[in-house]
């Protein structure tokens, strides 16, 4: 099959398309002929040499999200068919023509979608999910803060959260990005391009969405209420941190990290299960929730996709295509 490789750490320039051998499914998995794969953060820091893949995924082909249609599976599969559209999270090799995830770890595209769109559903709608009700255990009232607001994850929060009874602050440093997100529900827009945001919220909020780091952290905690929690999902500006631990303690608060790649079987299993259950629906409604794709590339275009990736060129999602 035909794979994205980078056999060393460098620019978009290492990344390369080339055959590599083709994976074959266990008793319980599916093979899966992959349509189209999102485009990730963590791929481009992989390519870079500082997010190596968990052990038991490639380590040099990157990916993390993916759609496509039953090829093969095992002998022990009883939930699905040759064909069936379905899409998942993995620890990588996502960006190839074939991966293989075990059967639990599947969902099913919902009919409203395209493969295309579908490629860029796995990781925001279940990062946001998690983030927002999970381990930010939202509830109905409360005040969200989104930073990043304009990419793949924030966008979708956006939309999780509005139908969750949330009211939505968000951040970004181009305020183009600030408008388009007034469309999915956003309440107010902090343009971040001349400082920081912590003026500019005038109220506090009882759940921050963070991917920011260490030189947001301070003004987090000064803006979280009593009781608020600090969902920390990256740290796109630094993972250091110097500032008083003062208001953790005062106000209660609580700074909780999550990630999505280093996750287990069964973890993943079970956000397959929660979509399907919880997410599934929604997008069958009158007023569907949807994945915002910014841009589409073909798969021998991956180093256009990485330097606009780089330069936040995109709004939502990159979406890598085999054509």
């Amino acid at each position: 099959m035909l794979a994205i490789v980078h056999s060393a750490a460098g620019g978009p320039e290492v990344l390369t398309l080339r055959e590599v051998p083709t994976p074959s499914p266990g008793p319980r998995d599916l093979l899966v002929r992959v349509r189209a794969a999102g485009l990730n953060r963590a791929d481009v820091i992989q390519r870079r040499g500082g997010y190596p893949a968990p052990p038991g995924w490639p380590a040099d082909i990157p990916g993390l999200e993916f759609a496509g249609e039953v090829e093969a599976m095992g002998p022990d599969v009883t939930a699905w068919r040759i064909g069936d559209r379905v899409m998942g999270l993995v620890g990588g090799g996502a960006h190839a023509e074939y991966v293989v995830i075990h059967e639990a770890e599947a969902i099913a595209v919902p009919p409203s979608l395209t493969l295309d769109q579908a490629a860029a559903v796995p990781e925001a709608f279940l990062t946001a999910w998690d983030a927002l009700t999970t381990r930010g255990r939202l509830a109905a009232g409360e005040r969200v803060l989104l930073h990043a607001v304009g990419s793949g994850v924030g966008t979708v929060a956006i939309q999780l959260a509005k139908r969750l009874g949330a009211t939505v602050i968000g951040t970004s440093r181009t305020l183009a990005k600030l408008e388009q997100c007034r469309a999915l529900g956003l309440d107010q827009g902090i343009d971040t391009s001349a400082g920081s945001f912590r003026d500019a919220v005038t109220t506090p909020v009882d759940i921050i969405v963070d991917v920011l780091g260490g030189p947001a952290f301070a003004d987090n905690l000064a803006v979280l209420a009593p009781r608020g929690r600090l969902v920390m999902l990256g740290f796109l500006q630094g993972p250091k941190v110097e500032t008083s631990l003062d208001p953790i303690l005062r106000k209660r608060l609580e700074v909780i990290g999550s990630v999505m790649r280093t996750r287990g079987p069964e973890e993943r299993a079970a956000l397959a299960a929660e979509f399907t259950a919880r997410l599934a629906p929604w997008f069958a409604t009158a007023d569907p929730v949807r994945p915002v794709i910014g841009a589409t590339f073909a798969m021998s275009d991956i180093a256009e996709a990485h330097r606009a990736m780089e330069a936040d060129a995109v709004f939502g999602k990159i979406v890598l295509e085999w054509r």
